[in-house]
């Protein structure tokens, strides 16, 4: 029998501004673009949205600017039934943008993102103290690295102290404390970013190298990390513990529209499953087909489907492993 989660979403918020092209500029260059949009987004309200969006009972900590862009992004979190109370309003800096590029070819679809953290970057530890008491009553803490590292690092501690579980997602790549790392119960890098921080390339041109992700495994666990969980796109992701490396296919879907929030829907996927009950091997084939729904459609926010659309996708592929729907608990939550 699976429950509702109760999950707390410390990170970003920020309006996203997409060109579409068919080819980057060069320095210098300008291109003709395809299409612009703006989109609701931000790693943590990503992952926000879309745990709630899967039926968890998701609380957001983390703060906008007075400005229209703020105020569309509360607006869409309570719209997908995010609890904002813990949402602050920074009276001087703007709402964070976060400024996408998207290179449309032939053989896919290739994002580049530059963020302007804004709002984001003024919120304090003082100002998160309140979870120092508070904590406890969560399944889980999802934290990324689009807040002042000092507020990820103050979180994660005071949650590992009361015994909740951490789900440290090290994005964009950033150097880390040991003391963040003992505290992570599960780091959920990509592959670059793993490669990064561990200092060793995962190489996945002929299928997954596995001897690599050992080796990157081996990395983090000598600092603390015990459950490493590495995300990679059209390869799937692999899981490495204490019970040794498990690979969860990619589900692919027809056309890959835009990936931009492909990795925050697989980490919110896997984070509602696990807490909900279901067994790690369970929750990321979840996190796996949520993540396919997500890039097979344009935006951040827009883009994250509901439990109901997961299902669908599992049926549809005749998913072999729990029956979708054992799922329904959440559904009617």
């Amino acid at each position: 029998m699976l429950k509702r989660p109760k999950i707390l979403v410390v990170g970003s918020l920020n309006m996203d501004v997409t060109a579409s092209a068919r080819r980057a500029p060069n320095s210098g260059e300008t291109v003709i673009g395809m299409k612009f949009q703006t989109a609701p987004g931000g790693k943590g309200l990503n992952q926000a949205v879309q745990c709630a969006r899967l039926g968890a009972e998701v609380t957001m900590v983390g703060k906008v600017g007075q400005d229209d862009f703020g105020k569309t992004l509360l607006a869409v979190a309570e719209e997908s039934g995010v609890n904002v109370s813990r949402i602050l309003t920074d009276e001087e800096e703007a709402t964070g943008v976060a400024v996408i590029l998207l290179e449309v070819r032939e053989d896919g679809t290739q994002n580049r993102i530059t963020v302007c953290p804004g709002a984001n970057f003024t919120i304090t530890v003082e100002e998160l103290a309140w979870l120092k008491e508070q904590i406890g009553q969560y399944d889980m803490l999802i934290l990324q690295f689009e807040l002042p590292m000092e507020v990820v690092e103050a979180a994660a501690r005071w949650a590992h102290d009361a015994g909740v579980p951490v789900m440290v997602n090290p994005a964009p790549a950033a150097s880390m404390s040991d003391e963040l790392l003992s505290c992570a119960t599960y780091l959920s890098p990509n592959e670059h970013e793993a490669a990064l921080l561990a200092n060793h390339t995962i190489h996945v041109e002929n299928g997954v190298n596995f001897d690599d992700v050992e080796a990157v495994a081996r990395a983090f666990r000598s600092r603390g990390v015990e459950n490493l969980i590495i995300t990679m796109g059209g390869n799937g992701s692999v899981a490495a513990g204490k019970d040794g490396v498990y690979h969860t296919p990619c589900v692919k879907m027809p056309q890959v529209a835009d990936p931009t929030a492909a990795g925050d829907s697989f980490v919110a996927a896997f984070c509602t499953g696990l807490t909900a009950g279901l067994p790690q091997k369970d929750a990321l084939s979840f996190a796996s087909h949520t993540a396919a729904v997500t890039v097979s459609r344009m935006g951040a926010i827009t883009s994250l489907p509901t439990l109901s659309e997961v299902q669908l996708l599992m049926r549809e592929r005749a998913f072999d492993g729990f029956p979708p729907e054992d799922l329904d608990e959440l559904n009617h939550a």
